[in-house]
């Protein structure tokens, strides 16, 4: 019925779009304005960030109402997104704070529409996805690079971010943010484990098309991404990155376990050894990382248990249609079952905050999003003989699971500016997944 819609207002406006230059061209506008929600969000504000994606957007709807033959077709996926949404929009009319969920919704909206218009955008302009990558990569090699700045100016913290008790100050870690809005070091955390398979992914792409000079420079823009993750501090973007390279290694094993067995697993050792050795050369690496093991002792876990004990609670009595979605209205529920005197802005466990915020049957469509798309990214993976497309699905992957992975521990996810990344990444798979697989077997 949609379909018939759009064909009937497409004759309509066939006129218009053959006598307009920028209806013609309306793809570089909008590819251009995708390239500027990557770009802007290091160091503008969500609601200017959230401006640029709205432009998307539109964009994107103007050209399916005006381009004769454009319609939106779903993925297996998108069908579990699209019931997410549609239960998140139940949710909202059931809120007993109905303004301040609104907010939240519309940040959903935001968030969900780019995501279809990206990979509506891909799904015709395959050659684009190179380009989205490097832009990502682009973004988390600058974040590096003012990380490492931060890390040796030895920058001050701007909030309470660790538990220092007991430390001596020289084993206290110097916590860097970047540029990302506000400043938070877990923000940049996940920002770089929702980024960083970018860098990972165009060194492979630049072996396998010969261009080794340009190889060495991803190669060492991957070691300073990783060293600027370290300087985070950030405990959960730690474990995402170790799902990082567990991901990396299993993929890789399709193409180098038979040929290269032996390099391959040298590979491996010297990675472990390389990580061993940063854990007992570096105090405050080390003490940071074995933070995350002391469990009560560690003020921050244990702010964080307190937490999830209060948001398990909140489910428990509101766990058919949730409380409605957005931060601030968490903030004003959470009021009503923190048991300790400080605040909390969400779940710190994404799943749990979905659960909270919308429902049981949210947070069901939601994992059946998930579940569904990876399936279809490793059929992808698994059957296709492109290696260009092989990689670049992978990086996709690697990305999605590592910042869901992330997200057991911290709902940095909930930032535009992982957001997006989050979303480019899903519309990757969805392009490639559109199309049809050259299976090895065929």
């Amino acid at each position: 019925m949609f379909s018939r819609l759009f064909f009937r207002i497409q004759d309509k406006l066939k006129y218009l779009y053959n006598n307009s230059l920028f209806l013609q061209n309306i793809d570089a506008f909008i590819f251009v304005s995708m390239l500027a929600v990557l770009f802007v969000s290091t160091f503008l504000s969500s609601d200017y960030i959230g401006f640029i994606a709205l432009i998307t957007m539109f964009l994107t709807f103007i050209k399916i109402l005006t381009q004769k033959g454009e319609k939106f077709s779903f993925n297996h996926f998108e069908i579990f997104l699209v019931a997410y949404f549609m239960l998140v929009i139940v949710s909202l009319a059931g809120s007993t704070l109905f303004e301040l969920s609104l907010k939240g919704f519309l940040k959903t909206f935001i968030y969900i529409g780019f995501y279809f218009s990206v990979a509506h955008y891909l799904k015709h302009n395959l050659n684009k996805v190179f380009w989205l990558l490097l832009a990502v990569a682009v973004c988390v090699s600058f974040e590096s690079v003012i990380a490492l700045m931060q890390n040796f100016a030895h920058v001050e913290a701007i909030s309470t971010w660790q538990d220092t008790t007991g430390y001596n100050p020289e084993e206290i870690m110097t916590r860097v943010y970047g540029t990302l809005k506000p400043f938070n070091p877990n923000l940049l955390g996940g920002y770089f484990v929702s980024g960083i398979s970018s860098i990972f992914g165009l060194c492979a792409y630049f072996i396998l098309n010969k261009k080794y000079k340009r190889a060495v420079v991803a190669l060492i823009l991957s070691l300073l991404a990783i060293f600027a993750l370290f300087a985070t501090g950030c405990r959960g973007a730690y474990l995402a990155l170790m799902l990082n390279f567990v991901c990396i290694f299993i993929i890789s094993a399709k193409f180098l376990w038979q040929k290269y067995k032996k390099v391959y697993v040298s590979l491996i050792s010297t990675a472990v050894t390389v990580f061993t050795f940063a854990l007992v050369c570096i105090t405050s690496l080390r003490l940071r990382f074995l933070s995350i093991f002391a469990m009560r002792n560690d003020s921050s876990n244990s702010f964080r248990f307190n937490v999830y004990q209060s948001s398990l609670e909140m489910f428990k009595d509101n766990w058919l249609l949730g409380i409605g979605v957005g931060n601030k209205n968490f903030r004003e529920i959470y009021g009503l079952y923190m048991k300790t005197g400080f605040d909390a802005l969400s779940a710190y466990n994404i799943f749990l905050e979905i659960a909270v915020e919308s429902g049981i049957f949210a947070l069901i469509a939601f994992l059946g999003f998930l579940f569904v798309l990876v399936k279809d990214a490793v059929k992808i993976i698994l059957n296709s003989l492109d290696f260009e497309k092989v990689i670049f699905a992978s990086v996709a992957l690697i990305s999605v699971l590592s910042v869901m992975f992330h997200g057991f521990v911290d709902t940095v996810f909930f930032r535009p500016q992982i957001q997006f990344v989050f979303w480019t990444m899903v519309a990757v798979i969805s392009a490639y997944g559109f199309q049809k697989v050259d299976n090895l077997n065929s």
